[in-house]
Parts: C-alpha cells; sequence; structure tokens
C-alpha cells in the first residue's frame, strides 16, 4: 500500500506547478482562519465578545485569506492571548543565527 505523501506528490506532478503552489497557499490561508476560531474557542470568547469588534466583524476575520498584523495583535490581544513572530533562514549559513524574533506582545 503507498503512503498518503506518495500519492499525493504522484497528484502534484499531475498539475502545474503554479496550480500547486496557489493550492497550498490556499490550504495553509484556510489553515490559519480555522486556527484563529479555534484558538478563540479555546480561551472561552465568543465573538460576540471581542472588544472593538462587532460579531459579523469577527467572522470577517476569522474567514480572511489575508490579515494585518495590527489586526492580528489586537485580536490575538483580544482572547487573552500574546504573539510572537519568528523568522528563519530556508538555508543554514555562517554567523546567521538560527531565527530571529521580529514581535513579542
Amino acid at each position: 500500500m503507498k503512503k498518503q505523501g506518495n500519492i499525493l506528490k504522484e497528484l502534484e506532478g499531475l498539475l502545474e506547478p503554479e496550480r500547486v503552489k496557489r493550492a497550498k497557499r490556499d490550504a495553509e490561508n484556510d489553515i490559519f482562519n480555522i486556527k484563529l476560531s479555534k484558538l478563540r474557542d479555546e480561551m472561552g470568547i465568543k465573538q460576540s465578545q471581542m472588544k472593538n469588534y462587532t460579531q459579523p466583524g469577527i467572522s470577517k476575520i476569522e474567514k480572511r485569506k489575508d490579515i494585518k498584523v495590527s489586526t492580528l495583535i489586537d485580536y490575538i490581544d483580544n482572547i487573552g492571548m500574546k504573539l510572537e513572530i519568528k523568522v528563519k533562514p530556508k538555508r543554514k549559513k555562517k554567523n546567521v543565527k538560527d531565527e530571529y524574533l521580529l514581535l513579542k506582545t
């Protein structure tokens, strides 16, 4: 029996690289949106309880494909959490750290 990863690689090979890239980006956005609403749920906060936002406004934020960092910071703060943004080099280089902290709220 073939592993799932092998099957996915075979299917990707049948599609144009740009289409595969777009599909992966869309999937990552969907996962991000699910994680936002799940975090809020885990903190026990309803959309209608979010400060500075209406319930429809929170719904829109949680469904966006793109979100401003300032909006994300406010959203995370409103659910009682902190945010860290770290970057890592794609390839290891001499005299370059493994990761850099860009933002910590």
